[in-house]
């Protein structure tokens, strides 16, 4: 019953958007700020699925500022579809669907999106928050395809080699395996839902992680080969272009004003046994950048200089040192940053805490189980037990620009970038990071 409800509601939202538009009233200036894609206001003929088939589900994510901009972006969508007299779609904001934060990795959310609309609908069109769809030509790409049968379609990325974050999968053809692009939106045909959301309820994921949602998503479906492969649609863009189903905007939406390098303290984790070859690398490219910087190792070297937080280092997990260096930024009385940003000493920068969430941190109790605990996942942990919104961001980059496929969007207005093996990490800065008009701001 719950889901007719929430479905006579689009419809009656729908054709309030519609009468207001008739009207005379243009409210998508208000909700967006900017012009859009025009729709098309013809269908051919053959169209054999209408709007009200097809599930569009917006990948939004809990915090204020994120879950804002996609109702907006719901509400754009409602309002095109409105116009276009037709049914409307079903539009879901991911994070609303669950309390479960790992819903944002897709798959644990298919058995609620197929038993809630399984029955009633053809498609889930899945699209990140500032993807852009003209509803008409999604429909016409979704025609062509037979909604009995098992499908997964989106702009193909394939990897040019062997890449560690996708586990050296392929490695022997690396090309062969083709993953979507999340900026350009990807589609799964009901009977192919409904087979995952068995797979999901009755076997344990392999991994309790994420590293590249796309290409994990890709291989789950993929099932060895005894699932579907990606179908690649050349109407899923990012660039615009003739008869693009989708478009992309960019992943640094307009959300306020930069801010002061003073409001940002930086702590470098580094170590005896490597300091003396990483260290320069972050004192030759992005150091320059910060306004306030320490570098914390398990020594002394005043010519760094270091500070020992008293925490050995070891050989796996950072945990220790991690919270030893939170708990410095909390109780320095001269430190007053609104941010604390953590970089390894073979990052080109890496994750940020503002100081309330350290401040809820330090004095809720959740720390290391041990020293060499992985800090990211212990932090993660922690902020989740806390309701701290943990907030993905695609242009922090888990491993080396090359282990991506060129055709990334978030390549293009990359943050960090990680590891030094077999690189040249000074080139790859300059590449792909330097800022030739440095500011006060970050």
């Amino acid at each position: 019953m719950s889901r007719h409800v929430n479905v006579n509601k689009q419809r009656v939202v729908a054709a309030l958007f519609l009468l207001l538009h008739h009207l005379g009233f243009c409210f998508e200036d208000k909700l967006t700020g900017q012009s859009h894609v025009a729709e098309h206001q013809e269908f051919p003929a053959n169209i054999s699925i209408g709007l009200g088939d097809v599930v569009i589900v917006i990948q939004s994510q809990r915090n204020s500022y994120h879950a804002a901009h996609c109702h907006q972006k719901k509400m754009e969508i409602l309002q095109k579809a409105a116009k276009l007299g037709q049914d409307i779609p079903v539009v879901l904001l991911l994070h609303e669907l669950s309390e479960n934060e790992g819903d944002w990795s897709i798959l644990p959310a298919l058995p609620r999106l197929f038993a809630a609309y399984g029955r009633s609908a053809s498609w889930f069109f899945f699209m990140a928050e500032e993807t852009a769809v003209i509803l008409s030509a999604l429909l016409v790409v979704l025609s062509r395809y037979p909604v009995q049968e098992e499908w997964f379609l989106g702009k193909r990325l394939h990897d040019n080699k062997a890449s560690i974050i996708h586990h050296y999968a392929f490695s022997e053809d690396p090309a062969s395996f083709g993953y979507p692009d999340p900026a350009a939106g990807w589609a799964v045909s009901v009977p192919l839902c409904q087979r995952l959301s068995e797979r999901v309820q009755h076997e344990n994921l392999k991994s309790d992680f994420t590293i590249d949602l796309p290409h994990e998503i890709a291989l789950y479906i993929w099932e060895g080969g005894n699932g579907p492969e990606l179908t690649a649609v050349p109407e899923f863009c990012t660039q615009p272009s003739d008869n693009c189903a989708t478009t992309f905007t960019t992943y640094l939406p307009d959300c306020g004003p930069p801010v002061s390098k003073s409001k940002v303290f930086v702590a470098v984790k580094t170590c005896e046994k490597f300091q003396s070859e990483r260290v320069p690398v972050v004192k030759a490219t992005w150091e320059k950048s910060a306004g306030l910087l320490e570098y914390y190792s398990d020594v002394i070297d005043a010519s760094i200089p270091t500070v020992s937080l008293g925490v050995p280092n070891t050989d796996r997990g950072h945990c220790g040192k991690t919270f030893a260096i939170v708990r410095r930024f909390w109780s320095q009385a001269a430190t007053k940053a609104d941010w604390l940003l953590i970089v390894d000493d073979d990052t080109l920068i890496r994750m940020v805490l503002s100081r309330t969430a350290v401040s809820r941190l330090l004095s809720s109790g959740c720390g290391c189980y041990s020293d060499d605990a992985p800090d990211d996942m212990v932090l993660g942990r922690c902020f989740t037990f806390l309701r701290v919104p943990i907030i993905h961001n695609p242009l922090f980059h888990q491993a080396q620009p090359e282990d991506y496929a060129e055709e990334l969007s978030s390549l293009k207005h990359a943050i960090s970038f990680h590891k030094h093996w077999n690189t040249d990490p000074v080139t790859i800065y300059r590449q792909w990071l330097h800022d030739t008009d440095p500011r006060d701001e970050l």
